[in-house]
């Protein structure tokens, strides 16, 4: 339902721009939260960023604060990743994660996302 696309080869200190949109799955898209997070080879997956249903909230890991911003689109049922600064510790496979809510909360935590994405992958060369 989601789809996550935009990833790449970049050098470091590049950009890429990350999308999440809905595949025609009939979600209000404006009702769900999403979040980014990714997950590196051998590690875990961790939390990146995060957006309110209205856009009016906003939350980073402290990794990537300054250097990432999440926006959304809810005419487009599009959320976007711009990323900047790229460096080598950002390569990952990058998912996107919905979830309903009823207020503007956000959402850090993976387990509380309902959606995923099939992921992106992000590899950024030295």
């Amino acid at each position: 339902q989601l789809q996550a696309s935009g990833g790449g080869l970049v050098q470091s200190g590049g950009s890429l721009r990350l999308s999440c949109a809905d595949s025609g799955s009939g979600l209000t898209f404006s009702d769900y939260a999403v979040g980014w997070f990714r997950q590196a080879p051998g590690k875990d997956r961790e939390f990146v960023a995060a957006i309110s249903r209205a856009g009016r909230r906003r939350d980073y890991a402290e990794s990537v604060r300054g250097r990432f911003t999440i926006s959304r689109t809810n005419a487009k049922s599009t959320v976007y990743l711009q990323m900047n600064s790229l460096n080598a510790e950002d390569t990952a496979v990058y998912y996107c994660a919905a979830s309903y809510t009823v207020t503007g909360a956000l959402i850090t935590t993976a387990s509380r996302y309902t959606y995923w994405g099939q992921g992106t992958q992000v590899t950024v060369s030295s």
